[in-house]
């Protein structure tokens, strides 16, 4: 399953903020307003004014919100959360073109608030893809130490890992020396 452009890069934003901080090991990523800004630079967001502590604050509580779609029992308890965030940052789309960019869409004005701006980036980008792909692509990672989420876009919807080929592999070889350890005789 693939989005539209726009829409997998307001997806990535999600995924990668709730992802700033690493759930089971808390070691957290956005340590700081510069660590804010390297986040905002590598998914081409460029807010008009550099991030302060609060706006560290204020998203570090955004990801929170965001985490519990992931995680929400329901289709009904995700959709609540995504809608209370777009009511609340006044998600407003428009058609904008800047930076040699082709012509895309942003969802709050450049000059809003970093949070703002974010989260109505984030919770459109998942709107987006539940309203296309389903509820059920939002996960969270299978494995036992690792809560990172992901938005699975394979065609079967039977991703269960955030990177199959890391956490996959190690939850496999760890069910495997476990199997192991039942079978040796003591």
């Amino acid at each position: 399953m693939r989005f539209d452009s726009y829409t997998d890069r307001s997806v990535a934003v999600a995924v990668d903020l709730v992802n700033s901080l690493e759930a089971v090991k808390e070691r957290e990523h956005l340590d700081g307003p510069e660590a804010l800004a390297s986040f905002l630079d590598g998914h081409g967001m460029h807010p008009t004014r550099r991030p302060g502590e609060r706006d560290v604050e204020e998203v570090r509580a955004l990801r929170e919100r965001l985490r519990r779609v992931f995680e929400a029992a329901s289709p009904g308890e995700a959709t609540a959360i995504l809608n209370e965030l777009l009511d609340e940052a006044r998600a407003h789309p428009q058609l904008a073109a800047h930076d040699g960019e082709p012509l895309h869409i942003h969802y709050a004005p450049t000059d809003a608030p970093i949070a703002r701006h974010l989260a109505a980036t984030a919770a459109m980008g998942l709107a987006v893809a539940m309203a296309e792909g389903g509820f059920e692509r939002l996960g969270v990672c299978a494995w036992e130490r690792c809560r990172d989420v992901f938005v699975d876009a394979s065609r079967n919807r039977s991703r269960r890992y955030c990177d199959p080929a890391v956490c996959g592999n190690r939850a496999t070889a760890a069910a495997y020396r476990a199997r192991r350890k039942e079978q040796t005789p003591a």
